[in-house]
């Protein structure tokens, strides 16, 4: 005990400290990064608002992904200024040039008086449920929480849909909304996995809704069982979804998907597939291009065959949906480089990928810079019997 009674303060004697009226100033003041290497049980009683928890075990292998630039100004905290002080040697021996120490620690912040949070937490089941992605990083239990608040809406439920919603319940996407009016039927087995051999003549969005909710309890799946249109786009836009996943099967939706998300400022997920090549691409409204900026108006019916027509491989939706899904995750979390202004194209035959960049066009009709397009419009007459390489 007098051994480490002497480290600490051999410790303390190489390292700055701050009390908690020059760290309340510090915080209100300056950019910086507020970390507590308590434990979760003391971090579940309060925390420094703005305090981003990395127990001092993890400190060495998490403070990268949280604090990436080294110049930055971190303040550490324990209960009592102990583990903090240890905690603030070690980020200086990692290359860290403006590491404090809180004297004192939570206690004295608390006896102060002075304003703490009490964080959300995942109960036992949950943090069962989803270890692997409290595992990680840029995900952890912050990540996971922000998931279960994410809102997600599919438009269709058949073969991009299906894989797309199966991951997003898995991951704890806490509320899926699906779009689709159509019906199980046999043909779709060979690659909707969402839907199954006892559920043929079953609306597709119960169907699926039956399916993820039993997946994953934790999610809520609000079904819409009819077709986007220029007199429901509106509404059903406008309730809150943070992230579109597009499996639409025709050119009408898919213009009339674009130019909604564009004016509510939603981001698209966007895939298709045809026989073996699938593509998937992001249109974030504003950030990159939309639709209408690779494609101002839609090819005539005969340029376009159905899947329906020319077929598909069974598996290749699974491929381009499961993207679709881990793009959506990227932008419900904030990590990563979505697929903003870059085209992914899959070759299933020959087992590639291509990257292709996309730009936005300056004199798009509905994205640009001067709109001519302002009000919807239904492309029913332009596309009749067309669609596009998706399927459901």
């Amino acid at each position: 005990m007098a051994f480490y009674r002497e480290l600490l303060q051999q410790i303390k004697g190489e390292i700055d400290e701050i009390d908690v009226s020059r760290a309340r100033d510090l915080l209100a003041e300056a950019d910086a990064a507020v970390v507590d290497v308590r434990e979760r049980d003391e971090w579940a009683e309060g925390h420094i608002p703005g305090a981003v928890h990395i127990p001092r075990g993890s400190l060495e292998s998490r403070i990268e992904g949280v604090v990436p630039d080294r110049s930055q100004t971190v303040v550490v905290y324990c209960g009592s200024g102990s583990r903090s002080a240890f905690a603030a040697k070690t980020l200086e021996e990692l290359g860290y040039g403006n590491v404090l120490s809180l004297a004192g620690g939570f206690t004295d912040w608390k006896r102060n008086g002075l304003p703490f949070e009490l964080p959300r937490s995942l109960d036992d089941a949950k943090r069962r449920r989803y270890s692997r992605h409290l595992l990680i990083p840029e995900v952890g239990e912050e990540g996971q929480l922000k998931l279960l608040d994410s809102r997600i809406l599919l438009i269709g439920a058949g073969g991009l849909g299906s894989p797309a919603a199966l991951y997003l319940a898995a991951a704890g996407v806490g509320t899926l909304g699906i779009v689709d009016n159509d019906a199980v039927d046999e043909t779709n087995l060979q690659r909707q996995i969402v839907h199954s051999t006892e559920r043929l003549g079953d609306a597709k969005a119960d169907s699926a809704k039956r399916t993820l909710e039993a997946l994953n309890p934790d999610v809520a799946v609000k079904v819409f069982k009819e077709r986007l249109t220029s007199d429901n786009v509106d509404r059903i836009l406008g309730e809150g979804w943070d992230v579109i996943v597009d499996g639409a099967d025709n050119f009408p939706t898919r213009y009339l998907l674009n130019d909604a998300s564009v004016w509510h400022r939603i981001p698209v997920v966007h895939g298709s597939i045809f026989r073996f090549e699938g593509q998937a691409t992001v249109f974030k409204p504003h950030e990159g291009p939309c639709y209408r900026c690779l494609f101002p108006q839609p090819p005539p019916p005969e340029l376009a065959p159905s899947c329906a027509e020319g077929g598909v491989l069974g598996v290749l939706p699974g491929v381009i949906g499961s993207l679709q899904a881990n793009e959506a995750l990227k932008l419900a979390l904030g990590i990563g480089d979505p697929l903003v202004g870059r085209l992914l194209i899959f070759d299933a035959l020959q087992g590639t990928f291509t990257e292709i960049a996309l730009r936005r066009d300056p004199d798009c009709p509905v994205c640009g810079e001067n709109p001519t397009i302002t009000d919807y419009i239904d492309y029913v007459e332009f596309c009749a019997g067309g669609r596009t390489h998706a399927t459901t």
